[in-house]
């Protein structure tokens, strides 16, 4: 055999695409056939060897009994450690460190259920509001909407001719604006963006502007507190004192000629529906405030709602219709898609925190209905009648008889459930807070409720997402820890898990 087939037979023995490994490396590279002596104990092989045994002394088992202790003698030492007569190499370099990541996963994923045990947080479901502030002189209107939660973490609502502001985190209230006609009364309220400008919609068609965070407090509210079954009352004290603000407001918007009961910000531009049945876009920075106006609905607009993303504008209307319109074609009636599968008003809408082109929405009291919209296909993924006794699903549908209205809805953020409040009507879920999971729809908890006849009107959440305010028509206003924490799980995933994903993938 030549210098080169030897060389060649060597080079595909030790192939690494033969092995489909790297060759390992040895601390002593040996031989198949020549065993290495610096590696073997010759003492101990001396002795196993030379070891003679009677044979007088053979019984009918001796083969067996010879068998296992010359299988002990050959695998142990006389210290008890593994044991071989012929040594051909050395064990592998580095092979503890090659397996040190494998033993630690093992360890790691037995110790997984007790972290899980001892760190999961479970969600208590409520069983009535941790909090309740009265409210007196709330309207007890369908078409309007008075309350609205801030990014500042300020909870603006209207109580008559007056809006109120209501600072969560000092526990303050105070007034932002007082009208003297009964006409020009506040019927919608949003807070910007950035939670520092408010804009107001008036019964007179009037569309103001309000700045909350340079401003004066014209009249200061000292809140107290009566501890009645847990729940918190709110006594209000008020005393007309100069503060450190001053309310400013900022500018009126001109454009509707009836009253603006729905509106809804996108950054700097802020869109506004009327019972005029018109929809107007307004740039809050242009001295010419009107970008469009689109006059789809045949009925009075109750409802607008801009995504998350900004791209698209849900807009309900009286006429039980519900139109999606894009960002960059407002100034045309040319909308996206039109729903037309309500059977009454549609003033509650509410995109999905976590899927921007999901669309929620809920039809008024001949109607009941909970739908889920995917606003890119423009179909209807689900429909849920809400105040049924019963039901059955038929691919994400449920078909029941029903007659209440959806009055709110807002979405969790943290997890995938979606809140409806009610009004009146024959169902079950009259006049209740019902909690929903998405996408089965299947009801979680009991339903809550304010008084037994009292429907709710208006619901906001806070800017954490971990409490729901609602407005009902018994003039109070109670807040809710219904949402739960976030999962911590989804939160913590760091880069390093994510590259040791594969621990939990059988290996070949």
């Amino acid at each position: 055999m030549n210098d080169n087939s030897l060389t060649r037979i060597q080079a595909d023995w030790y192939s690494p695409t033969r092995l489909h490994d790297t060759p390992l490396d040895y601390d002593f590279p040996g031989d198949r056939f020549i065993p290495n002596r610096s590696l073997m104990d010759l003492d101990q092989a001396h002795t196993l060897l030379t070891n003679r045994t009677n044979n007088k002394l053979r019984k009918p088992n001796f083969n067996d009994e010879y068998r296992r202790k010359m299988e002990e003698n050959l695998k142990l030492d006389v210290e008890g450690r593994p044991f071989r007569m012929m040594v051909f190499r050395g064990s592998p370099k580095s092979s503890r460190q090659s397996t040190r990541l494998i033993d630690e996963m093992r360890r790691s994923d037995k110790e997984i259920p007790l972290q899980i045990n001892e760190n999961r947080r479970y969600r208590k479901f409520p069983l009535k509001a941790t909090r309740a502030l009265d409210a007196p002189l709330l309207s007890d209107d369908y078409y309007s909407n008075v309350m609205d939660w801030g990014k500042s973490n300020i909870l603006a609502v209207v109580l008559g001719s007056i809006l109120y502001i209501w600072n969560a985190q000092v526990q303050k209230a105070g007034v932002l604006m007082e009208v003297k006609r009964e006409d020009d009364s506040p019927t919608s309220v949003a807070w910007s963006d950035d939670g520092k400008i408010v804009a107001v919609g008036c019964d007179s068609s009037k569309l103001q502007l309000w700045d909350a965070e340079t401003s004066r407090l014209v009249r200061l509210v000292n809140v107290g507190y009566i501890v009645v079954e847990t729940v918190f009352f709110l006594v209000v004290y008020i005393e007309v004192i100069n503060f450190f603000r001053s309310h400013k407001q900022v500018r009126d918007l001109q454009g509707h000629q009836s009253r603006v009961g729905c509106v809804s910000w996108n950054g700097h531009i802020l869109t506004s529906g009327s019972k005029d049945r018109a929809i107007i876009n307004h740039d809050v920075r242009a001295r010419s405030n009107l970008v469009s106006v689109t006059r789809a609905h045949r009925g009075e607009v109750c409802g607008v709602k801009w995504s998350s993303t900004g791209n698209a504008l849900a807009s309900g209307g009286n006429d039980n219709l519900v139109y999606i319109w894009d960002s960059f074609k407002t100034s045309s009636r040319h909308y996206m898609h039109r729903f037309n599968e309500h059977h009454a008003a549609v003033k509650a809408l509410a995109w999905c925190p976590y899927s921007s082109d999901v669309l929620a929405s809920g039809g008024g009291i001949d109607d009941g209905c909970l739908k889920i919209w995917n606003t890119q296909k423009g179909t209807c993924i689900s429909t849920n009648e809400t105040g049924a006794q019963a039901s059955f699903n038929i691919t994400f549908a449920i078909f029941l008889s029903n007659d209440i209205s959806i009055c709110g809805l807002q979405w969790n953020r943290h997890h995938k459930e979606i809140l409806s409040g009610h009004g009146f009507g024959t169902g079950e879920s009259h006049c209740q807070l019902c909690l929903w999971s998405y996408p089965s729809m299947a009801r979680i908890g009991e339903p809550l409720r304010h008084a037994s006849s009292s429907r709710i009107l208006h619901l906001s959440q806070s800017p954490d997402g971990l409490t729901l305010v609602s407005a009902g028509a018994d003039e109070t206003l109670r807040f809710w820890e219904i949402f739960g924490p976030p999962q911590e799980s989804s939160e913590n995933v760091t880069h390093l898990d994510n590259l040791l994903s594969l621990k939990a993938s059988a290996v070949r």
